[in-house]
């Protein structure tokens, strides 16, 4: 017996012997068509160029002509593709080229022509990549010939070289008009700054150095800072000796109808007078000897009346000393006196020209920080004129865009071939037969293949017990008794449940 399988693949055979002419007349319509289509249908030829795009030369003087980032170099690709598909770099391919039959008209090319030649204009990046990963991407041209893909192809390329380079004019003059005006706005501040800064200076006048000194030191050690404090030394010591002075001359004018009571003076008081203190020191020798010779001899005795002698000359010349060293000191302590009050005055003076000098230092330090900012602002905007000028000049004898072989057609045109074609088009009519059988085959028996499988297994009934005949389930008698719609699509779901 057959398998469930085996019938139900013969009942979708015989549905479509039946119903041959539902697919056969699909199959061949569209076969017929494609054939025909693959005949007339013209070839297509795609010419692909090969370029290298590089960054401009000072945008990395160490390494110039690389892009700095990926970044970079994918804004380039993504606008170079742009002005490929432009209608002024395809208009003027065009004209260079010129139609592809005829002379060309005076209306050539038309919008029609340039939507054509947009449409077959492709800027790709290499395969397996994608733009802003490698320099190098490909121009591809469709045309009808080989000959005329590489003549538009080439044509593209020199015209988007032209217009690329016409574009990075374009954009340095822009911008060396925005720096130029940039750089005349910043130089007009640092002038104006500056203007400040040296009315500013001319005010401080000798003490200009020192206002430096104190600007630059944060600290604020300078040089008007150390002469102040050995001023401030010096008026000190003076003052000290100017004391000293005084009670010397105090003591002294004091000592001079009485020498004896030089005796008594401190020995720092006598060490800005030599000779005083010698004589101090003879009186005091002379007395000793006096007193040594009184507790020996007699005061008639020779040797006591020569000291004693001695000692009256020493304290006359004593006293003569101190009246000269009155004088001496006099003249020493007005000195000293004036000396003090110059430095008091001068360190007045100083103190006054520091006190001024802290006035003014705070603006001082912002006029100089503000000067040297507009300095740095004027120093970037010159350079990055200069840069945008080199660029100016660059793009007027050199393009970016740099070609990589020639044109390369290939071998064959693009797309399938017309067997290709052809075996296509069978198959999609061939699907689209089996669609309208599956669509509108209707349901219930089949006439004659039902019958005949319905007479066979009455017949193979009528062998078997009737004890077994129960069992048996045919599926062909199955539809047919029990009037089960029996069209393609059923079939199908019976193979594919295994029924």
């Amino acid at each position: 017996m057959r398998s469930t399988t085996e019938s139900n693949l013969l009942d979708i055979v015989r549905i479509l012997r039946q119903y041959k002419f539902r697919w056969l007349a699909p199959l061949g319509a569209l076969t017929a068509l494609t054939l025909v289509y693959a005949i007339v249908r013209p070839a297509t030829w795609e010419a692909s160029q090969a370029l290298i795009v590089r960054d401009e030369s000072n945008s990395k003087p160490d390494r110039p002509g690389r892009f700095v980032n990926p970044e970079d170099m994918k804004t380039i690709q993504e606008t170079i593709l742009e002005l490929a598909k432009s209608r002024s770099v395809l208009t003027a391919a065009l004209v260079q080229v010129g139609p592809e039959k005829g002379p060309a008209a005076d209306n050539f090319p038309t919008d029609k022509d340039i939507a054509a030649l947009q449409g077959q204009v492709k800027i790709t990046p290499p395969r397996g990549l994608e733009f802003g990963k490698t320099e190098v991407f490909y121009l591809k041209v469709q045309a009808s010939t080989p000959a005329r893909a590489v003549a538009v192809a080439n044509a593209v390329c020199g015209h988007l070289q032209a217009h690329f380079a016409e574009l990075r004019n374009d954009k340095a003059i822009s911008l060396v008009n925005e720096l130029t005006k940039t750089v005349d706005l910043a130089q007009q501040d640092l002038n104006t700054a500056t203007h400040k800064l040296s009315n500013l200076e001319v005010e401080v006048g000798s003490d200009l150095a020192e206002l430096r000194m104190l600007n630059d030191s944060p600290a604020g050690d300078s040089d008007l800072r150390h002469r102040t404090t050995e001023m401030e030394n010096e008026l000190r010591q003076a003052r000290v000796a100017q004391q000293t002075e005084h009670e010397l001359l105090s003591l002294l004018v004091g000592t001079q109808d009485d020498p004896k009571k030089l005796l008594a003076t401190p020995g720092k008081l006598l060490e800005a007078q030599p000779a005083l203190r010698h004589l101090k020191d003879g009186l005091v020798e002379a007395q000793l000897r006096t007193a040594q010779l009184a507790g020996t001899v007699s005061p008639s005795h020779p040797l006591y009346l020569a000291a004693k002698i001695n000692e009256e000359e020493v304290q006359q010349q004593l006293r003569n000393e101190i009246g000269t060293a009155i004088q001496g000191l006099e003249v020493e302590h007005r000195m000293t006196v004036d000396r003090v009050e110059a430095l008091d005055r001068m360190l007045g003076e100083a103190r006054g020209r520091m006190k001024k000098l802290a006035s003014i230092r705070a603006d001082y330090g912002n006029l100089v920080a503000d000067v040297r900012q507009r300095t740095e602002i004027v120093k970037t905007a010159q350079q990055s004129l200069s840069e945008a000028r080199a660029n100016q000049a660059g793009s007027q004898v050199a393009s970016t865009i740099t070609k990589v072989d020639s044109p390369d057609v290939g071998t064959g045109p693009v797309g399938p071939s017309r067997s290709q074609t052809v075996v296509l088009g069978a198959c999609s009519g061939l699907i689209l037969g089996l669609g309208i059988v599956f669509l509108t085959t209707p349901g219930g028996p089949i006439p004659d293949a039902a019958e005949n499988d319905f007479s066979a297994e009455r017949t193979a009934h009528a062998e078997v017990p009737s004890a077994t005949c129960g069992e048996l389930a045919p599926t062909a008698r199955e539809a047919f008794m029990q009037g089960a719609p029996f069209n393609l699509k059923n079939a199908l779901k019976k193979i594919g449940s295994g029924r």
